[in-house]
């Protein structure tokens, strides 16, 4: 007989279900997740372009797990996506230097070029959207930067270098918004997360992760950081700790929730799958 999991973030307890959701097989790994306009939970899925025949790497889930749809085979490294306001998916492409932009499953642009590290990306890893419509870009395995973007994808500056001082970084590898102007950056092998003023001001550290991961946020500003403890770490935006718990067996790559619902979905990559944490009532 299979145990009921429960974990406890903060007050809240929840009911851990994995694994969830109707995924293909093969030699893809979940990495990341998201939760679109309509509800349904979006994988991301990564193959070794130069191994693996090109496939999906976008499935779209319903909330009860079914799948919908599946494309996003042009992708070579997918590494992290995001869903703008407008519906819009960003897909990091890391490896391929681009973060690729889809709608109804069709690639209608792109920020970088693609297959030409520097330009700005060398290996980008993640992408947030500040409520005045500009773009962050966490640029992370090659370059130590975050990259600021206008709203219709011109390049506005940039800010960041490789390093462990304060304000550096080693590997910057998710990226979240913090009201208006600040963004918070999980500077994964530094093992901390910092907060910038989206001009590149230093605002704080937050330390106590081991390899944060991935970076995500409700309505109710409430941060919830996944590192290689592994741990799910719940936070205020200020970085005030309101709870912490192991949902998952090696580590969420990436993150993402339904903030009617509030539901939690973990991508993670060993064993590859996603876990769902389901609200308990009170």
């Amino acid at each position: 007989m299979n145990e009921d999991l429960i974990v406890a973030l903060g007050a809240r307890r929840y009911r851990v279900d994995r694994p969830f959701g109707d995924l293909p097989g093969g030699p893809s790994m979940v990495t990341d997740v998201a939760v679109d306009k309509q509800g349904c939970v979006l994988v991301l899925l990564r193959r070794d372009p130069l191994c693996s025949a090109p496939a999906p790497s976008v499935i779209q889930l319903a909330p009860d797990g079914t799948r919908v749809s599946e494309w996003g085979a042009e992708i070579a490294d997918a590494h992290m996506l995001n869903v703008h306001t407008n519906g819009q998916i960003y897909v990091v492409d890391r490896d391929a230097h681009e973060v690729v932009i889809f709608e109804n499953g069709g690639r209608t642009g792109a920020l970088g070029l693609r297959d030409q590290p520097g330009k700005p990306f060398n290996h980008p890893t993640d992408i947030a959207f500040m409520p005045d419509g500009r773009i962050a870009v966490a640029d992370g395995y090659g370059n130590g930067h975050v990259h600021v973007f206008s709203s219709d994808g011109k390049h506005l500056s940039t800010f960041g270098e490789v390093g462990s001082k304060p304000g550096c970084f080693l590997t910057p590898h998710s990226i979240w918004p913090i009201g208006e102007n600040r963004i918070a950056v999980a500077d994964r092998e530094n093992h901390r997360v910092q907060v910038f003023e989206l001009d590149g001001t230093l605002v704080e550290v937050w330390d106590g992760f081991f390899r944060p991961l991935a970076i995500w946020g409700d309505n109710a500003g409430h941060l919830y950081v996944t590192d290689s403890i592994p741990s799910l770490t719940l936070m205020t935006e200020n970085g005030r700790r309101l709870g912490r718990c192991r949902p998952v067996l090696n580590g969420a790559h990436g993150i993402s929730g339904d903030t009617n619902s509030g539901v939690l979905y973990l991508a993670e990559g060993n064993p590859s799958r996603v876990t769902r944490l389901v609200p308990m009532p009170d």
